[in-house]
């Protein structure tokens, strides 16, 4: 039953689409099919992704307002307390948001991988390919140079690497209190192991997670930017009313 949900429902479905893609929009191109693919992937995730980046927002209010009181209300631990699980009760964070997110694209890299392993030449593209989907022939594998069924290439998944490492560094910075050894740890292992990963599996996960990256930077940095004026422009309107009361 598992193996029928598998390959009939996830992975078939999956590998058409990317050999449509590969037929219609991208000129017999597998690499842009893949970025293709991680595109349409994630723009079918967005409620989710904002959902996620509202949370950021959310989050950097929290502490804002967790610092304030605790300055407030130093010399009262209790009272302390019982304000900050009033903010804490106020301000809803959705968690399950980014999860699904991760989860899915966790679950297309799995897949990628599975049509990678079974190949795509062949019997086997016919034996999967749907009657609609036109047969392409020797599928070109060949993106810029790199083959995207090799394994043990350094260059993508270097980027991601330095990718993550730089993107952790810039959460680090945003903080106003020091790292602790825990942190450290994330920072160094945390990008090399995902190296080390993407080194040894086929080139085209890297590029699917590359992908996926740019695209959570661009809807990031959008979406905060809207959040964030929603945010002040409700402070404003919450002073005012204050003023005028």
């Amino acid at each position: 039953m598992l193996e029928i949900i598998w390959h009939d429902y996830l992975y078939q479905p999956l590998f058409n689409f990317l050999i449509w893609l590969y037929n219609n929009w991208t000129g017999e191109n597998l690499g842009w099919a893949i970025v293709l693919l991680t595109v349409f992937l994630r723009i079918a995730l967005l409620p989710f992704t904002l959902i996620t980046e509202r949370n950021k927002v959310k989050n950097l209010e929290l502490i804002e307002e967790i610092d304030s009181i605790e300055k407030q209300f130093r010399d009262d631990p209790i009272l302390k307390k019982e304000e900050i699980r009033k903010i804490l009760k106020k301000r809803k964070v959705q968690p399950w948001a980014k999860a699904v997110v991760l989860g899915i694209q966790g679950l297309v890299l799995v897949l990628l991988y599975q049509v990678f392993l079974r190949g795509i030449t062949g019997e086997k593209l016919l034996n999967i390919l749907y009657p609609s989907i036109n047969f392409p022939g020797v599928i070109n594998t060949i993106f810029y140079g790199f083959d995207l069924a090799s394994r043990h290439n350094i260059v993508f998944p270097g980027v991601v690497a330095i990718w993550l490492f730089l993107e952790i560094y810039l959460n680090y910075r945003k903080r106003r209190y020091g790292l602790t050894k825990a942190d450290l740890a994330y920072f160094l292992l945390f990008p090399t192991a995902v190296f080390l990963i993407l080194w040894w599996l086929p080139l085209v996960k890297a590029l699917f997670i590359l992908t996926s990256l740019i695209f959570s930077l661009i809807i990031g940095i959008v979406s905060q930017a809207i959040f964030k004026t929603n945010s002040s422009d409700k402070k404003k309107k919450n002073k005012n009313e204050e003023k005028n009361s």
